[in-house]
């Protein structure tokens, strides 16, 4: 991917991303060295949450704990293989699988948030979190969450400009467009993010610091708090809106131009080569805003907090471990080039073992 990437004006692109990372860094630094809110007044002064998460069945436990290792493992490498096979093949090294590596980065992220955390308390048999902690995971947990989103709205772009406007593609979809593209989705990201989880700060806790869930999710840190709360739901419900409803209604639109497109397609070859284009992306959409809308069904409906746990564990582990399956599995070009990954990563070995025989 150098040639794509030296294309990109990547030094620039290098400082502007290396900048959204010290803005995390010094938002960490800050947490560490803040005692936190909950010292004034009649709050506790432990300063610690309890991650409820699952059951407390020794038995259950562990086998909850190899399941959940082995999902975060295969969530692992299926990615990284996704970011080697497009950074190894100068064939993939277009804007589609450009924005397939920045969203397979984004998973491996993402899920690092909320997992590793989890399987240290499932082995220590510890559910404790500190307050900073417990800031530090709602901030990557959301901006992770955020990048996913709009890269997808990027990719959704990228596949109506393809289908849309074949013969203008690499005139639209050029290097430097989609070096801003990623860039703008990681700053909204990070920015977006870090203005949630700072009106969390202004918050005052009481005692009961009991999380019903495996991760500090930032609605049920809201209903902890002995604090007004009226600021931090406005800034989640315009969150929501900007970062969750906009992308999604730029991803239907696009979707809507592409199968008016395809449906002015005569011939069979043209149609299934077009479906063959976005079928993979329409695929994660629809896994990563389904699992989505039943976190939120799931809380809203009932209280209950058993069938938000579930709908959380699918959102927030299933879905970017099944991503690298769905475009591998779906994909020609990525299945070819995959092989001759595995095919070059194990030929090594086989020479050495005909050497030494």
């Amino acid at each position: 991917m150098c040639d794509f990437l030296s294309s990109l004006g990547l030094s620039k692109f290098c400082v502007a991303v290396c900048c959204c990372c010290c803005c995390c860094c010094c938002f960490c630094l800050l947490l560490s060295k803040s005692s936190g809110p909950m010292e004034r007044g009649n709050q506790t002064e432990v300063g610690n949450f309890l991650l409820l998460g699952f059951a407390e069945d020794s038995d259950m436990q562990l086998l909850l704990y190899g399941l959940f290792l082995s999902v975060y493992l295969v969530t692992i490498t299926g990615n990284l293989l996704i970011i080697l096979t497009i950074s190894s093949d100068s064939h993939l090294h277009t804007p589609m699988y450009f924005f397939l590596s920045n969203l397979s980065f984004a998973d491996i992220c993402f899920a690092s948030t909320t997992v590793p955390k989890m399987l240290v308390n499932i082995q220590t048999q510890s559910k404790m979190i500190t307050f900073a902690g417990c800031l530090i995971q709602i901030f990557f947990f959301t901006a992770f969450g955020c990048l996913d989103n709009l890269l997808l709205t990027v990719m959704a772009y990228d596949r109506f400009v393809a289908i849309c406007h074949p013969l203008h593609y690499l005139v639209i979809m050029n290097p430097r467009l989609c070096g801003l593209l990623v860039l703008g989705s990681w700053c909204i990201s990070v920015m977006g993010s870090l203005l949630e989880t700072l009106t969390i700060l202004r918050l005052s806790f009481c005692t009961n610091m009991e999380i019903p869930h495996f991760f500090c999710d930032p609605s049920e840190v809201l209903k902890l708090s002995c604090s007004d709360t009226f600021i931090n739901n406005i800034v989640m419900y315009f969150m929501t809106i900007v970062l969750g409803v906009f992308p999604l209604s730029g991803i239907l639109f696009s979707y809507s131009q592409i199968f008016s497109s395809i449906l002015r397609v005569s011939s069979a070859r043209g149609l299934h080569k077009a479906f063959s284009t976005c079928g993979s992306h329409l695929s994660v959409v629809s896994l990563f805003y389904g699992t989505g809308l039943g976190v939120y069904l799931s809380s809203a409906a009932t209280p209950s907090s058993r069938r938000s746990l579930m709908a959380s564990v699918m959102y927030s582990m299933v879905t970017p471990m099944l991503n690298p399956f769905i475009y591998s599995l779906r994909n020609r070009d990525m299945k070819g080039s995959l092989g001759r990954l595995l095919l070059r990563a194990t030929s090594p070995n086989e020479g050495t073992i005909a050497e030494l025989s």
